[in-house]
């Protein structure tokens, strides 16, 4: 019956749902021709011809019905209310055509976001991005009105409440006004009502369908081609709620940090960093984001689960300062806000955010690779691009990935001023997604840039000098900032400002002794005070650390306490000077600024100056983007910079004043426009800023990069060429620094054999050996390093750190070559020079310590101040820089607990009363050196190679065609030893050897042999067996590197090869490797020197002997001996062979014969 049933009504069941029009039609039909309700009998209210009939019959009946009946009063109030939106809606055209005249252009009118958003999941940063970028996601839509908030709220309060009052809202939505509905819209509306009604079963089915847009919209994100139902429970899983860390701040610092540009952008940038795992943001100087960041990072916390935001600084000074900053801002203790640098820190287990210098966390990298106890790395002054800054940002671009796949979430965000954004955001093998970049802007008052007509090549002191003078003469008060390039010319134009338009509100100290006891009392007040914050600027900030000032000590002009008063500007005089004339009347207030400046020098700057003077500040590039002078208007830029720079193929390395670029060019203009609008006065013209480079090269590529090739090689990076550099170096300064440490030891030497193809390959991946683990484990230099690694012996171990320490440092010794600005001060310099120098030959000693040369006198010197305390009046009075003893200081103990770490049976310690070295100990640390300094070897010109008289006592190296010199401060300037190393070579006037010790010339082949060509062995004398090392030695002669310099012949192994082979067996039946045998040398049947004929294979015993020996590779006792643990019949029966029958069985009886 079931299938009777299912046959009678399908078909009819199919045509109505498949066509409901035409079955109504048959249906009245059907009613026209019968006419009699009796036909119909048997046919029930289920049948489906009936049903399509009777709704149409409703539905006809409804339509003309409405049409007669006159309107109720709710419809004539929606009429009514359709024809007001109407008449507004051409109100509203017209307002809109008026506004459209004065409208923002759409450019800037992308760069506006409605406050209403805050807290309601829009993602303001999408908006901050760059003009030229286009916004795919339709779900941050850039608009002013205040109303789509609002609108938002309610509808989600739509969502959650019932039917009816979803309705009411809907309502109140038109009554607001915010949609646009036309009267279509309304009947529309009215439409969905009728069917709702009618309809209840797809009224749910709506409802339904509309849930999941609705969470869409909540949650703003685009979701396609998955499931309504998974999409939902994904949204919900990611909602979480809002952190925030509250901090206790003070009244007038709060005040002050609204100020600051950074604070207006910090939920676009909170929202960057929680969306992306990478973050570019660019910040002009002064802007507050080096502060600022961390703390919006706690506040959001990053640091509230276990791990640590590190903010990493490219100078240690200003790791420490920012650190008391943003502890002191946050009103937090220094446990909580901590710094770690080189030789100090003061972290604790309760520290939250943690100021560090780049090496340092590379360091921690090498123990730690995925830095787990980190959340954020922030990457700050990421725009100097200096080495460290670009190998962290390549590793941490791998490690941040490897993070987020283990479920420990980490977020890296780099920080920079004028960014070459292209660097990292086009390079994909950095960042395979270009990272979001935000800007904020900071407080830029307009800058006027004026060029100069002619561009001043040679005298642009001169040039800086004039154009100072005219702005004090002829313009508005104002600050004055002249950008020069190094500390020698910085003194000679605040001398000659000071002379032109002298301040008499200060007391002009020229008396050496009254300057250094001021400054002690400086320091003490400055000990007692507590440090106030300045606006935005550091109170107390040195700009460069002492390793990192080599421009300015080149000046051969350094920073002692007699440099630190207002003495250092009254240096020798210019015939130009007695053409200027004093103007009392509009004083200048002058001070300097340069990195090796005391800070309590440095710290003046940032102080307003006296009344009724003009401040001038006379500085260096560090000026540029390190730190912000508050009141500056005026900016005079020479357009240059002072750079060192590094031959890739020889090593010497010089300083050139060279152009910067126009990056840098708009920085110090910038400098101008802080407090009010300025003007920058540029001494070339717009043709040459044009011929500028856009941004400055990066460090990494005009320097050596041993150190750094090392350091990868320690953490397991053996292809050093495929690493994601954001600037890579050149494939010639990798082949050079491999060749070097594989040279040194550190790594292994790559195969001389196979096809060409794999040779160059396995070139430049050769993986590192135990010393250089080793040696990677000491922060100095490799070529250090290979002498702290070889210090163990004869107990010069704290020697050898003590030199490494000194030539880390440099510069320990203060130049005296400025002139003297009278006849008293030109005795005093006198006296003063006569000193240093009696101190450097008595600390360079007499006899074998002479030999020692340069880094005997190093030794002398830091023994001597050690002995001494380390007193800043020792240093004074005998010629050494204060701040390089404390580094050494600083330095020696961290390369002995280095040492300590590595060899754990040492035992070193740094001993301040420590003796001079013995005999025989100069004698190993010349070795330890020239082990360490192999290819710094120089030799002296010989007679027959001296081409120009300018050669005589000169020196010449195997990379180098023109020669080099002893220089005349040396220990070693008058013996001109025949071979000597060097620590390196400056080019001043001449080229000039640093460092320089003596080397013996039968040290070279025996302790170098990697640089050395060897020919084949003497036969006079005849190779020997020698019984001490049981191996075959002969004598050869030897040759230094391409050059060819002949070098003595020495006592080495016999060359590898079958001749070796052959060798050993003759000694060894001759009885000389085993003593045993010797009894049995007198009966063989032939004389062992068979063995060495050419004719030797037409006997078969000289063939058994020697294929036993080849097979097992025994060429030497060890071997030998090795060999007959294994197997103790070995050589048995090829001896046998050389004996009569009638001694095998007792040499049987004892063999092997140990």
């Amino acid at each position: 019956m079931g299938r009777l049933r299912k046959k009678h009504n399908w078909k009819g069941r199919q045509q109505n749902e498949a066509k409901p029009a035409p079955a109504a039609h048959k249906e009245a039909d059907v009613v026209v021709e019968l006419g009699d309700t009796a036909v119909l009998k048997g046919v029930d209210e289920s049948n489906a011809l009936v049903l399509p009939a009777t709704k149409t019959k409703n539905q006809k009946a409804v339509q003309p019905v409405c049409k007669k009946k006159p309107l109720t009063k709710k419809q004539r109030k929606n009429l009514e209310k359709v024809l007001e939106q109407k008449e507004k809606k051409a109100r509203r055209a017209d307002v809109l055509n008026k506004l459209a005249e004065v409208q923002l252009p759409e450019s800037e009118m992308k760069l506006l976001y409605t406050t209403s958003k805050l807290g309601t999941g829009d993602k303001l940063y999408q908006t901050k991005r760059s003009l030229h970028e286009t916004q795919e996601d339709s779900s941050a839509p850039v608009k002013i009105s205040s109303l789509s908030g609002a609108n938002r709220k309610r509808k989600r309060r739509r969502e959650d409440e019932g039917e009816n009052e979803s309705e009411v809202d809907s309502s109140e939505e038109e009554k607001s006004g915010e949609s646009d509905s036309s009267e279509e819209e309304e009947e529309d509306e009215t439409r969905q009502d009728v069917s709702e009604k009618a309809k209840p079963s797809e009224k749910v089915a709506q409802q339904e369908d509309e849930k999941p847009k609705v969470v869409e919209v909540k949650e703003e994100k685009k979701v396609e081609n998955e499931k309504e139902s998974k999409i939902t429970m994904k949204k919900k899983e990611d909602c979480q709620p809002a952190v925030f860390i509250p901090v206790d701040r003070l009244p007038e610092i709060q005040e002050a940090r609204l100020k600051l540009p950074v604070l207006a952008e910090e939920q676009v940038i909170m929202e960057a960093v929680r969306e992306n795992e990478f973050v570019v943001l660019c910040g002009e100087t002064g802007s507050g984001k080096t502060t600022q960041i961390p703390q919006f990072l706690y506040e959001a916390g990053y640091a509230s689960a276990g791990g640590i935001i590190g903010v990493t600084e490219p100078r240690r000074v200003a790791a420490v300062s920012m650190s008391h900053r943003v502890a002191k801002e946050m009103n937090l203790s220094t446990g909580v806000v901590s710094f770690q640098i080189r030789y100090e820190g003061n972290v604790t287990k309760d520290t939250k955010i943690k100021f560090m210098t780049d090496g340092v966390l590379l360091k921690e990298i090498q123990k730690d690779f995925l830095l787990q106890k980190y959340s954020v790395i922030v990457i700050d002054e990421a725009h100097e691009r200096s080495v460290y800054t670009d190998i962290l940002i390549g590793l941490l671009s791998r490690i941040v990935p490897l993070r987020n796949k283990k479920g420990l979430p980490m977020k890296l965000l780099i920080m920079s001023a004028t960014l070459r954004v292209e660097d990292f955001t086009e390079n994909k093998r950095l960042f395979r997604t270009s990272p979001p970049v935000i800007s904020v802007e900071a407080r830029q008052f307009p800058v006027t840039v004026h060029f100069n007509k002619h561009t001043a090549m040679e005298d642009y002191t001169g040039e800086a000098f004039r154009k100072t003078c005219k702005i004090h003469r002829m313009l508005p008060p104002g600050g004055i900032l002249v950008f020069l390039t190094g500390q020698a010319e910085v003194h000679s134009v605040c001398r000659r400002l000071r002379k032109a338009f002298p301040y008499r509100g200060s007391v002009q100290h020229t008396d050496a002794e009254d300057t250094s006891e001021e400054l002690r009392k400086f320091k003490k007040v400055n000990k007692k005070k507590t440090v106030s914050l300045p606006r935005i600027d550091l109170d107390n900030y040195s700009a460069l650390p002492v390793d990192e000032g080599d421009e300015d000590r080149q000046a051969g002009i350094d920073d002692d306490a007699e440099e630190g008063s207002d003495l250092d500007l009254d240096l020798g005089d210019n015939p130009e000077d007695a053409e200027e004339k004093a103007d009392p009347s509009i004083p200048l207030y002058v001070l300097p600024l340069y990195s090796l400046l005391a800070p309590e020098q440095q710290a003046k700057v940032f102080r307003p100056p006296p009344p009724q003077a003009r401040l001038c500040v006379v500085a260096t590039n560090v000026a540029e983007t390190s730190l912000t002078i508050p009141g500056i208007k005026y900016v005079v830029d020479c357009g240059r910079v002072k750079k060192r720079f590094y031959d890739k193929v020889t090593g010497v390395s010089s300083f050139r004043v060279t152009w910067i670029s126009q990056a840098s060019a708009n920085q110090r203009a910038g400098r101008a426009g802080r407090t009010e609008p300025g003007h920058c006065y540029r001494l070339y013209s717009s043709a040459v800023f044009s011929d500028f480079s856009l941004f400055s090269e990066a460090e990494i590529t005009r320097r050596p990069v041993e150190d750094l090739v090392l350091q990868m090689k320690d953490l397991n990076i053996e292809k050093v060429v495929n690493f994601p550099f954001p600037t890579p170096p050149s494939s010639e300064a990798l082949v050079s620094a491999e060749r070097l440490l594989v040279s040194l030891g550190a790594l292994e030497e790559p195969p001389r054999q196979g096809r060409m193809v794999d040779m160059e390959r396995a070139r430049l991946s050769c993986p590192i050996t135990p010393l250089g683990r080793a040696m990677a484990a000491f922060p100095v230099a490799p070529r250090y390093a290979k002498m702290l690694a070889l210090g163990r012996q004869q107990g010069c171990m704290p020697y050898v750190i003590t030199i490494v320490a000194a030539m880390t440092v440099r510069e320990i010794f203060e130049e005296l070559d400025r002139q003297a600005s009278s006849e008293q001060e030109s005795s005093k310099l006198a006296g003063r020079k006569a000193r240093f120098v009696q101190m450097r030959r008595l600390w360079a000693g007499q006899g074998p310590s002479l030999l020692l040369g340069d880094l005997m006198v190093m030794l002398g010197a830091v023994g001597a101040c050690e002995f001494a305390g380390c007193m800043p009046s020792f240093c004074e009075e005998n010629g050494l820089r204060y701040k390089a003893m404390l580094e050494i200081r600083r330095l020696r103990g961290q390369l002995t607990n280095a040492v300590n770490a590595v060899c754990s049976d040492m035992g070193v310690c740094v001993d301040s009363k420590m003796a001079p070295p013995t005999e025989s100990q100069v004698v190993c640390l010349r070795q330890i050196v020239l082990a360490g300094l192999g290819d710094h070897l120089a030799r002296r010109v010989q007679a027959e190679e001296m081409l120009d008289p300018k050669w005589r006592n000169g020196y010449k190296t195997p990379l180098l065609d023109d020669p080099v010199f002893i220089h005349p401060s040396s220990a070693l300037h008058k013996t001109l030893p025949e071979f000597v190393v060097y620590q390196e070579v400056m080019e001043t006037t001449k080229m000039y050897m640093k460092g320089v010790c003596a080397v013996q010339p039968d040290w070279i082949p025996k302790l170098i042999p990697q640089y050395c060509h060897f020919s084949g062995p003497e036969k006079n004398p005849a190779p020997w067996y020698c019984p001490h090392s049981g191996r075959v030695r002969s004598q050869q002669q030897s040759t230094f590197f391409r050059i060819g310099w002949k070098l003595p012949a020495i006592e080495l192994d016999h060359p590898e090869g079958i001749e070796r082979y052959k060798l050993f067996a003759k000694f060894l039946l001759e009885g000389q490797v085993c003593p045993r045998l010797q009894q049995y040398s007198t009966h063989l049947l032939s004389s062992p020197s068979t063995m060495l004929k050419t004719w030797a294979k037409l006997q078969p015993r000289t063939e058994a002997l020697l294929e036993a020996l080849v097979s097992e590779k025994v060429d030497n006792r060890d071997s030998l001996e090795a060999a007959w643990e294994k197997n103790g019949k070995y050589l048995l029966s090829a001896y046998c062979q050389w004996i009569p029958e009638s001694l095998h069985q007792e040499v049987m009886k004892s063999w092997p014969p140990i």
